[in-house]
């Protein structure tokens, strides 16, 4: 059974920071490009990151370059955002997801707060 695990999220001051994690299990989490997506109240799901296969190729939305890197260790089958600077805008409901040609899985999600 596919699961996306997120964890990490929760309430940071701004400017501060915080690290998410997205565990998966059951697939070759090897063979999919990784990326997080993040969902504020009243807005459309946007693309926040992204990473291919192996990690060695990642993209950001412009509002988040510069503050935010994504990772992926493929020995524990987790991808990760570390989120620095973090703004009041940022806040949202985080999504991790993996996709391989038409095989595509969303997590859950975890909620991320900035607020003073």
């Amino acid at each position: 059974q596919v699961q996306l695990a997120e964890s990490g999220g929760g309430l940071v001051q701004p400017g501060g920071s915080l690290r998410l994690s997205c565990a998966a299990s059951g697939f070759t989490f090897s063979n999919y490009g990784m990326s997080w997506y993040r969902q504020a109240p009243g807005k459309e799901r946007e693309l926040v990151a992204v990473t291919s296969t192996s990690g060695g190729s990642t993209n950001y939305a412009d509002s988040v370059k510069g503050r935010f890197t994504i990772s992926r260790d493929n020995a524990k089958n987790t991808v990760y955002l570390q989120m620095n600077s973090l703004k009041p805008e940022d806040t949202a409901v985080y999504y991790c997801r993996a996709a391989r040609a038409q095989y595509i899985y969303w997590g859950q999600g975890t909620q991320v707060t900035v607020s003073s």
